[in-house]
């Protein structure tokens, strides 16, 4: 025969001594008057305990004298009262928990702001940053010191004039010098003023007076301040390659010192040979010889067939 399990009944004196303890503290900290009297006056614990008995008897509550003496004990000994924890790193994080409702989601926005322009920074500024900063280890290391001496070699081979190859030598010995100072900028430049150079030095193109419908001038002449009453002639021309092309060349002008890549400018020439072209072309307004010069490759400036100081405008 088994024995049947009898269900555990749940003792509740305990936890009600406990409140009953409770609510007297509760009490004698409200009757704050009470307990200023009876305690701070010294007054005998039986007279409170007595008083209490009556607060209680009041209200139809009859509490025993062990949880009356139970409750002013707690009471003196602070036991049920609430004391705030001390400031400390621990209570200042519980705080921040729960206040995380108001907190939380504005910081969360502040982080994925702050996240988005870190990542903004790295990919437009720090990554193109570094591509640039090895694009340039790279060039000073390997592509510049090949193209300087492949275009200077270019140039050597062709040129045929001693100053176009001292231009060269320069060229060649500022970005070799740029190149052992990790200046890649200057480099580029001289490899670039090289490039300039050899396709400058290996041209091929006449200079051809320009007329025709739709153009206005020939030639014009200019007073100069240094000469009152004298004239300077020019003759409108351009720059044409065997194709039939136009070709931009370097021409610097003889008013202002200023020079750029053109393919139309003033040359100067002769009154006689101003005078002539001006009248091969007044009978039909076609000049019939219209090539005044001719550059060939190993040089940079053209050889011309007419009297010329050399000197050039680029506005008229």
């Amino acid at each position: 025969m088994s024995d049947t399990a009898v269900p555990a009944v749940r003792d509740k004196s305990k936890l009600d001594d406990v409140l009953l303890a409770m609510d007297v503290v509760d009490t004698l900290r409200h009757r704050e008057q009470l307990v200023l009297t009876e305690l701070d006056a010294g007054a005998r614990e039986a007279a409170l305990l007595a008083r209490l008995k009556d607060i209680y008897a009041a209200q139809g509550i009859d509490v025993p004298e062990r949880i009356l003496k139970e409750g002013v004990k707690a009471l003196e000994e602070k036991r049920f009262l609430y004391e705030p924890p001390k400031p400390s790193l621990g209570v200042s994080l519980a705080k921040l928990y729960i206040t995380r409702d108001r907190w939380l989601a504005p910081v969360s926005f502040g982080v994925v702001a702050i996240a988005a322009l870190f990542g903004a920074y790295q990919i437009g500024v720090v990554v193109p940053a570094r591509a640039e900063a090895e694009r340039a280890r790279i060039e000073l290391a390997e592509t510049l010191p090949t193209e300087l001496t492949r275009l200077h070699g270019e140039i050597g081979a062709i040129a045929l004039e001693d100053g176009v190859k001292l231009r060269a030598d320069s060229l060649l010995s500022e970005g070799r010098t740029a190149i052992a100072d990790g200046d890649a900028k200057a480099a580029r430049s001289a490899v670039e003023g090289l490039r300039t150079l050899q396709a400058d030095v290996a041209a091929i193109y006449q200079v051809r007076v320009v007329y025709g419908p739709g153009e206005e001038y020939t030639g014009v002449f200019r007073i100069p301040d240094d000469v009152p009453g004298g004239r300077n002639y020019y003759l409108i021309v351009e720059a044409v390659d065997p194709a039939g092309r136009l070709v931009e060349v370097p021409v610097t002008s003889e008013e202002d010192r200023k020079s750029d890549r053109v393919s139309r400018w003033g040359q100067r020439v002769s009154e006689a040979v101003f005078n002539g072209v001006a009248a091969d072309k007044g009978d039909d307004q076609i000049v019939q010889d219209a090539v005044i010069g001719q550059k060939t490759a190993g040089y940079l400036s053209p050889q011309y067939t007419v009297e010329t100081s050399g000197g050039a405008i680029l506005e008229w």
